[in-house]
């Protein structure tokens, strides 16, 4: 018996671990993009029936893992204080949905290791749009790898 979302993320994790499988793929299969399939097996989206049956295909999960694929999530993953400026707490949920997502596909990318914060830059621009103006942020950040001693 399934009792909490978590449960599936680590399911989804292991079985990710096991077949030896990239987000890539399993985006390419839901049909949406990695950033976002990503997020959802993390448990920060909620996936359709069709989708939430791709996904229990591919990591072999049960129809009650199905499921709970299916419920809107409690969202935010990391358990930290939070801001009280709206900018940045925007950033801060930003961040509280989508750290782990980007955590994972650096280090698939990259390998162990972490963003440079001191080296790096960011380009933060107006994008016109006739629904409302965007903003358009960039951050790009050195890669460190952890060393082994």
């Amino acid at each position: 018996m399934i009792s909490n979302r978590e449960q599936v993320t680590e399911m989804i994790l292991s079985a990710k671990v096991r077949k030896d499988l990239k987000w890539s793929q399993v985006a390419d299969a839901v049909g949406q993009s990695k950033e976002w399939t990503t997020a959802a097996c993390l448990g920060q989206m909620t996936f359709t029936k069709p989708q939430a049956a791709v996904v229990g295909e591919l990591f072999d999960l049960s129809d009650e893992a199905v499921a709970w694929l299916q419920i809107a999530p409690y969202k935010g993953s990391l358990p930290t204080a939070i801001p009280t400026d709206p900018l940045i707490y925007r950033l801060y949920e930003l961040v509280n949905v989508y750290g782990t997502t980007m955590k994972e596909l650096i280090h698939e990318e990259f390998g162990d290791g972490i963003m440079s914060a001191i080296d790096f830059s960011m380009d933060i621009q107006r994008e016109e749009d006739p629904k409302g103006d965007r903003v358009n942020m960039v951050m790009s950040g050195k890669f460190l790898p952890y060393k082994t001693y």
